[in-house]
């Protein structure tokens, strides 16, 4: 399995490799050929970025057994999802902030993202996994309050498309699965949610294939599978850590408002 990153230095922003001790610096595309520069940058040397620049984020709602029981809702037919947009994403470590304006409730949702790798347009059933490049953490963030802000039209996409409010990383991981991996999410260290990622009711696979048919998924494109039980609000100042095994931990801190 590879652990792939995009970083800032001091002189420029990059990609590669993430190891324990540092990175391996790669250089032209991640998902095409990248090529070994042979350059080695020391933890100390770099911040980590969000590990791709998505065009959209493809956010799934009622993706799990458990979450729908809870809600009442049947298993859908086909997913359901919203697209957030690139404007939205940031990586680990950077503040989630409160629109301008806004003094509601900001809800986490910890979910397992995955990478488009390649052009992806109307994938046949079982071909899926030839167009994943690999998994990231996701924080889907939402302002609570703008969802049901008027009562004809649920505001699902301008809720959860603020700036900061798409929180990815910390890396890629390829050859990750998720069949028996658990995500936990926990805000200042307190366990909040905790869920296996087999509980999906379409497999990351499935929804490249189905999705693809609705709309292209190019490469550097997310796909945040959706989140199950445990989703909550967040307080100003607190960290809301996202940690899946084999991936890692995605930590974002709301920033208070004014900062």
């Amino acid at each position: 399995m590879s652990r792939w990153a995009r970083f800032r230095s001091k002189d420029r922003v990059g990609f590669g490799i993430l190891e324990n001790d540092g990175i391996l610096e790669y250089d032209g595309d991640m998902f095409d050929a990248p090529r070994a520069t042979g350059r080695r940058l020391g933890m100390d040397a770099f911040t980590l970025l969000s590990p791709c620049a998505p065009g959209k984020i493809v956010a799934l709602w009622n993706n799990f057994h458990a979450l729908g029981v809870k809600l009442g809702k049947a298993a859908p037919s086909h997913p359901l999802f919203l697209i957030k947009p690139a404007t939205s994403v940031i990586g680990p470590l950077e503040p989630i902030r409160r629109p301008a304006g806004y003094a509601g409730k900001i809800a986490f949702e910890g979910e397992l993202g995955i990478v488009i790798g390649k052009r992806a347009k109307d994938v046949p059933p079982g071909k899926g996994g030839d167009y994943i490049f690999g998994y990231t953490c996701v924080n889907d963030v939402t302002a609570s309050d703008v969802l049901s802000e008027n009562g004809d039209f649920p505001q699902w996409t301008r809720s959860k498309s603020f700036d900061t409010f798409g929180c990815l990383g910390p890396v890629i991981a390829t050859d990750f699965k998720s069949a028996g991996a658990i995500l936990t999410t926990r805000l200042d260290g307190v366990e909040r949610q905790n869920y296996a990622l087999s509980d999906m009711i379409f497999s990351p696979h499935e929804l490249v294939s189905l999705i693809s048919h609705d709309l292209s998924l190019l490469p550097g494109d997310v796909i945040a599978c959706g989140t199950s039980l445990g989703v909550g609000s967040i307080k100003d100042g607190v960290t809301v850590e996202v940690s899946i095994d084999g991936i890692g931990s995605l930590g974002n801190t709301l920033a208070p408002a004014g900062r």
